[in-house]
């Protein structure tokens, strides 16, 4: 009996040394949660108007007003109303050439054969001639500056194969971008059928085309341009007025009125204003600026959330590095009526401790983003490096392990040492 009382004992201090060294009891304490506040200068939600937006009175068919890098609506007047959208529709045949030249498709100095087809296109011209090679460039230019439908076709039917092949690319472009109420029969804006926008998608599609695309401002700023010796100017006037604006595009039909695409970026801001349907052609440069100057004069927009910021660092548990910072996974704008930037905060939540092995860009925390104790938004906190396992467990746990080993040790020696005894006894 008092052998079998021994053995007991021995395997019980086991089991415990077992349970003192194990990851994920004992030592390994739950995780807590740390709240940090931090004051910042942002507020997003849909539609950002002051009680001052019902005064603004804009003489259009629709209208709206987006800020250029938040996203949120400052401003709208029948925004969804489907109208013809004339040159608008070259903003997202430029878009997908951009597309083409980034993903290694097309070249900038690659030459384009005229087919007649192209030529023989009506509406505004950049005058090029039938089997003439043209550069990528110049009929990009011919887009944006003198808005010529004949380079438009040119640039669809090199890159696609056929023009109507090109505009099922921008159909596609559009549905993926959030441009809900919009369908494209051409690459450039001459009446053809069931084809409509809204100014809610023009606001979509040029934000996405800055940002996607953002070399493309050097062409639609550029207010001259010369092929074949004619020299045409660009119709968006705003350019030469000094008020920040560097793009976007004017469109004209007569079913549907004259249109303009304004982007203006003053002081670190970015607005774009779309007006659709103006009567007369000097009304849509009046009416845009009017926009933009209602959205700089009262909103500001900030950066809420910066990816290169880092929070931290959270200690390691069985990791070859002992903490690891965490950073956001996007940037965040946000805008807020001017004298109201301190309604929002930001709070960082991320654990006291992590287990290794950790992978570059898991998730490990996130950002709440507040206004007025309300939530309107969370960012995904990830591992800024990779931490491999270690073989080596940390001291804490190395001392225990070689202590649990020298009572093991010194138990063995006893136990034989009073085993051997009670056999001598009993002989």
């Amino acid at each position: 009996m008092c052998v079998q009382k021994r053995y007991w004992f021995f395997i019980l201090i086991l089991v415990y040394i077992m349970v003192i060294i194990s990851p994920s009891k004992g030592i390994t304490k739950i995780s807590r949660v740390k709240s940090i506040q931090k004051q910042s200068s942002v507020a997003p939600s849909k539609d950002v108007a002051t009680p001052d937006s019902g005064f603004l009175h804009i003489d259009a068919r629709s209208a709206l007003l987006m800020d250029g890098l938040s996203g949120e609506v400052l401003y709208k007047y029948n925004p969804d109303l489907r109208i013809p959208p004339a040159s608008f529709v070259k903003i997202l045949t430029l878009y997908i050439i951009f597309d083409a030249i980034k993903n290694g498709q097309l070249k900038m100095d690659e030459l384009v054969t005229v087919s007649e087809k192209a030529w023989r296109t009506q509406g505004s011209k950049m005058f090029i001639k039938v089997g003439e090679r043209v550069k990528v460039e110049d009929l990009m230019k011919g887009v944006a500056i003198a808005s010529g439908n004949d380079a438009c076709v040119a640039l669809a039917e090199h890159l696609a194969g056929s023009e109507d092949i090109f505009v099922s690319k921008m159909n596609e472009k559009a549905k993926l971008i959030g441009m809900k109420n919009s369908n494209f029969r051409n690459s450039h804006g001459m009446p053809d059928g069931d084809q409509y926008t809204t100014a809610m998608d023009m606001a979509i599609l040029s934000k996405r085309y800055i940002e996607d695309h953002p070399e493309a401002i050097a062409l639609h700023s550029t207010t001259e341009f010369e092929y074949n010796g004619i020299k045409q100017g660009n119709r968006n006037t705003l350019l030469q007025k000094n008020i920040g604006v560097d793009g976007l595009k004017t469109g004209h039909i007569a079913e549907s009125g004259y249109h303009l695409v304004a982007t203006a970026k003053r002081n670190g801001q970015r607005m774009i204003a779309v007006v659709m349907g103006c009567d007369k052609v000097s009304k849509r440069a009046q009416e845009a600026q009017k926009l933009l100057e209602y959205g700089f004069k009262n909103f500001t927009t900030l950066e809420a959330v910066k990816k290169d910021v880092s929070f931290g660092p959270i200690k390691v548990k069985w990791g070859k590095a002992k903490e690891i910072v965490v950073k956001p996974k996007e940037n965040y704008w946000v805008t807020v009526p001017k004298g109201k930037e301190s309604l929002i905060t930001v709070t960082p939540q991320i654990p006291e401790s992590v287990n290794a092995p950790i992978e570059k860009g898991k998730q490990l925390g996130r950002l709440s983003i507040q206004k007025e104790g309300k939530l309107i938004k969370e960012i995904d906190l990830v591992a800024s490096s990779s931490v491999e396992k270690s073989i080596i467990p940390p001291w804490p746990i190395l001392l225990i392990v070689i202590f649990g080993l020298l009572v093991i040790a010194f138990l063995g020696i006893w136990f034989f040492r009073k085993r051997k005894k009670l056999i001598v006894n009993f002989l």
